[in-house]
């Protein structure tokens, strides 16, 4: 019986974890064996099937899936010219305080700010945005050109 005030014996920790190690293991499989299930397919897991025995089916989702990534990588996207010095990006205006751009090599080495940039010693990769660009694309959406899309490419 333990008398008031008494504190109960903290374990040794190093002992406890040792203990811990013993009885259930350190949970990490580091060269995990390699099996075969019963229709050839690899016994690793795997977030899609690869369809290695359908070589039709396999292209098909090979060619939905590009599909896919090109909608979702590009829906949307409307081209923006800028007032100053023409350079063309591509824009996606999804809210107030949401604009997607997607810069190609031209408009990068056309974009003036960017060579003011490089000319002063900078590197434009760490440059937020170009102001001018800025205004170009807030100027296109109050004439309706570019018009907020409030969802991505699925919804």
């Amino acid at each position: 019986m333990s008398q008031p005030g008494d504190r109960p014996a903290v374990p040794d920790v190093d002992r406890l974890a040792r203990s811990m190690l013993l009885l259930h293991g350190d949970q990490h499989d580091h060269d995990p064996p390699s099996r075969t299930v019963s229709n050839g397919e690899s016994g690793h897991w795997s977030k899609s099937r690869d369809f290695t025995n359908d070589p039709q089916r396999a292209a098909a989702v090979r060619e939905a899936s590009l599909a896919d990534r090109e909608r979702y990588l590009t829906e949307g996207l409307q081209p923006v010219d800028c007032r100053f010095c023409h350079a063309t990006v591509t824009v996606k205006k999804l809210g107030p305080a949401h604009t997607a751009v997607q810069w190609n090599t031209d408009a990068s080495q056309r974009c003036a700010h960017f060579a003011e940039v490089r000319a002063s010693g900078g590197e434009t990769a760490r440059t937020r945005t170009c102001p001018r660009l800025t205004d170009s694309i807030t100027h296109a959406v109050a004439e309706g050109y570019l018009e907020p899309t409030p969802h991505g490419p699925y919804g």
